[in-house]
């Protein structure tokens, strides 16, 4: 199901427990005070939260978005065959704006706040239907269609651990940095999509040829001759949809998620479950983190829904700082995988879900750093004194997340450990669930 966008009333509280206002504001500094390892912070976009001239009293995004459009329609029969190509699919437009729902305010706030055209708002929609995980046969990836040669251009960082392409954030400043350097170039905000799509050269090149200006008169390639006329079509529909038989809910005007940073690694399945979110609602805000592991050595902040941020916070700070974190390893050229994972209490499997690994036989080919769990120390057993029937599984020894299909018979099987064992160490008496976290008693 999509993600819902939080009520104004999350938000406020919200960002009240940012700026310690808040009720539970006092939560957020006791953890920081007693758990300092992990320092967690509320940092609302500095640019997007002031006023700016287009935001005004509305409360629907799509008025906002429609005060600002100012492109001209330099080429009416394109546009209007592209109007009649979405007519004819509003189902596919309805479905691709709604997936535009978490993003677009951030986009339309950053598009307000450097005076560009509204439209460019818009242009996800024909780069990627708004899709952070679409990638070209060219290899360009993201919402805004980054290359890897431009995207390292504009400051996008791509290794195993991160995509700054796919970063919604990182990309849209880096998209719009692009388009204004493109705007100074050619002075007209047409061409500058234009260059855009086709790469400057490409552009410079119509216009010693043509001697002029006139995007519609410029001898471009068919896809870029399209590419400005398709998204005047789409802000045509965006301004009278009722014409076009499209429904466009309301999008509430105000910040949908919120940033946090943190000093250590964690899981996404872990930062979802603390925010009590779905891992795919997760992985929509935070599609740049490609091991699903919210590595900080490379990228240390992660989006929440404005309405789940107080939600994380009470949550981490109620299990512990410790539980659930990560922590780096630097593993040496030719250490076995195996021993490793011996090492930490994982399996290799975990190994190679949670880390990007250039391996030979088993071996790492070159010295990398690896995420491994944060060990914990263990808590001294109590002495107590029972029966064998009432006897509980001998002390955890490694964690185990549960894989899609795996049984509690396959588990035990392969820890050399008793079903009834984990399933007392669990607390558990019915089926497991991929991604439950388990505690695997010592074996014997």
């Amino acid at each position: 199901m999509p993600m819902q966008h939080p009520p104004m009333k999350h938000w406020l509280t919200a960002m009240f427990l940012a700026l310690g206002l808040a009720a539970h504001g006092p939560l957020l500094q006791a953890a920081e005070a007693t758990q300092p390892s992990l320092k967690i912070s509320y940092a609302i976009d500095g640019d997007a939260l002031p006023g700016n001239s287009m935001s005004g009293n509305e409360t629907d995004l799509w008025q906002r978005i429609r005060a600002g459009f100012r492109l001209p329609v330099s080429s009416p029969e394109l546009t209007q065959a592209h109007e009649r190509w979405f007519r004819d699919r509003t189902g596919n437009l309805e479905r691709v704006i709604e997936r535009s729902r978490p993003y677009l305010y951030h986009i339309v706030d950053e598009v307000a706040r450097r005076d560009m055209p509204m439209e460019i708002a818009l242009l996800p929609i024909i780069e990627s239907a708004f899709n952070p995980m679409a990638l070209s046969p060219r290899q360009a990836s993201g919402i805004w269609q980054f290359i890897p040669s431009t995207g390292k251009v504009f400051g996008l960082d791509q290794n195993g651990w991160y995509d700054g392409r796919r970063d919604v954030v990182q990309a849209t400043k880096a998209a719009l940095d692009y388009l204004q350097k493109l705007h100074g170039m050619f002075g007209d905000w047409e061409l500058a999509l234009a260059a855009y799509n086709c790469g400057e050269g490409c552009v410079a090149r119509a216009l010693t040829r043509h001697g002029g200006k006139d995007y519609a008169a410029l001898n471009l390639p068919a896809e870029t001759r399209n590419y400005v006329p398709k998204l005047v079509a789409v802000r045509n529909i965006i301004q009278d949809p009722a014409a076009y038989g499209v429904q466009l809910a309301a999008i509430p005007n105000e910040p949908y998620f919120m940033p946090i940073r943190l000093k250590r690694p964690i899981e996404a399945r872990t930062a979802a479950r603390l925010a009590e979110m779905s891992l795919e609602d997760f992985t929509a805000l935070n599609p740049g983190f490609q091991r699903r592991v919210i590595h900080t050595d490379t990228r240390d902040v992660l989006l929440l829904p404005a309405d789940r941020v107080e939600t994380f916070q009470f949550n981490l700070h109620r299990q512990g700082l410790d539980k659930g974190t990560l922590e780096t390893y630097a593993a040496k050229k030719g250490e076995s995988l195996s021993r490793i994972a011996d090492r930490f209490n994982i399996s290799v499997a975990w190994l190679k879900e949670h880390n990007p690994l250039n391996l030979w036989r088993g071996k790492l080919t070159r010295t990398q750093e690896l995420v491994v769990p944060k060990a914990v120390a263990a808590k001294p057993a109590a002495k107590v004194k029972v029966s064998m029937d009432s006897a509980r599984p001998r002390a955890v020894t490694r964690k185990h997340t549960v894989r899609k299909g795996e049984t509690l018979m396959q588990l035990a099987r392969h820890y050399n450990v008793k079903v009834l064992d984990i399933q007392r160490l669990n607390d558990i008496t019915d089926k497991i669930k991929p991604g439950m976290e388990l505690d695997i008693p010592a074996a014997g």
